[in-house]
């Protein structure tokens, strides 16, 4: 089995409906997928028992903040977007997920002697699609 590094990795959004570009400064990413239970235990059952629900994935992008980046500038709290998730880069045969979603958190932090930086949180709608480039 192969591993990698993540210092290929794009992330790419854009407007829902709009041609999706590369979002800059990013400097890490968490994707998460979780899926919800539904009980169907009954009387009599000699233990709990359960039936797959709905999936719930969310995307988390950690940047330099860069005022003049437009993609970062589309991440605003409320706002629609469609997003690509490129884990090794853009390259021919390289895995990637797809989707769309609200931004629901946005934050800009900064330290005296540290870079200002940013943080974007996308709660994903609908499916999300894992295709190859």
């Amino acid at each position: 089995m192969a591993t990698t590094t993540g210092s290929s990795g794009v992330v790419k959004v854009a407007t829902s409906g709009g041609s999706v570009a590369v979002v800059g400064e990013v400097r890490s990413y968490t994707f998460d997928g979780t899926a919800d239970t539904i009980e169907d235990s009954v009387m009599g059952d000699s233990a709990r028992s359960y039936k797959a629900g709905l999936k719930t994935n969310t995307l988390t992008v950690e940047c330099y903040w860069d005022e003049a980046d437009a993609q970062q500038g589309l991440m605003d709290e409320r706002a629609s977007v469609d997003f690509e998730l490129y884990p090794t880069g853009t390259g021919t045969g390289e895995t990637y997920f797809s989707g769309s979603g609200i931004v629901t958190s946005r934050s800009v932090t900064a330290s005296f002697d540290g870079m200002v930086e940013a943080s974007f949180s996308i709660q994903c709608s609908g499916a999300v699609t894992e295709a190859t480039a």
